[in-house]
């Protein structure tokens, strides 16, 4: 998908991805991971996301990778902060009360950029690209990401054919082969949430399942 897709959407301001609320998965399962506070975590794709307020709250430093200045403007804007904004290689960065946002290619960062950061969390990074750019992204996270790296990774999984993404469908058995060999994967939970998401009933869709992963860089 080309980053056009992705700044028209947010121009026009279709962004059904974006939640009105943290993510309750969020909420109910990051503490188990035992990411202590100081911690820097990466949210990729990140948006405007509200749970990046959350995590900030929780005492995290939050770094943010989002490709529409749009969205990392809203973001700032909407919890009334005033961002220092600075250059950072192919970034343009934005910093105020723990969350850092850095606005460009997710695919442009190094491991140097991201060498101090012990966790991560993936609601809407992995289900928004295509499959040829899933596996190019799951190889990203395992290169440049320190060992010991933990975190919370969402999916939704559907028949791809009653409805085209994005979101995509991402079904288990793709999740485990893109990050198998380097991450140790677990399933915590998996909920039918069709009642939940009138676009995919309009659609015709037969079954939307939400899958919540932890995840552990092994090796």
């Amino acid at each position: 998908m080309q980053a056009d897709f992705w700044h028209k959407r947010w121009e026009r301001n279709q962004i059904g991805f974006h939640q009105d609320r943290v993510n309750p998965y969020l909420a109910r399962y990051w503490p188990a991971l035992g990411i202590a506070p100081g911690s820097r975590v990466l949210v990729p794709l990140c948006g405007k996301s509200l749970d990046l307020a959350w995590l900030a709250g929780q005492g995290l430093r939050v770094l943010g990778v989002e490709l529409s200045q749009r969205a990392v403007e809203d973001f700032f804007t909407e919890q009334q902060l005033q961002p220092e904004r600075f250059q950072h290689g192919a970034f343009t960065c934005y910093r105020s009360e723990g969350v850092e946002i850095w606005c460009g290619d997710v695919f442009q960062l190094s491991a140097g950029d991201v060498a101090d950061c012990v966790g991560l969390y993936d609601r809407a990074a992995l289900i928004a690209l295509p499959p040829e750019m899933r596996q190019r992204y799951a190889a990203l996270l395992s290169g440049i990401l320190p060992q010991g790296c933990r975190g919370l990774l969402v999916t939704m999984d559907y028949d791809q054919a009653q409805l085209d993404g994005p979101p995509f469908a991402v079904p288990d058995d793709e999740v485990q082969a893109l990050f198998a060999g380097r991450w140790e994967v677990r399933v915590e939970v998996e909920e039918d949430i069709l009642g939940e998401s009138w676009k995919f009933v309009q659609a015709g869709v037969s079954s939307l399942l939400e899958r919540v992963y932890t995840l552990s860089l092994s090796s």
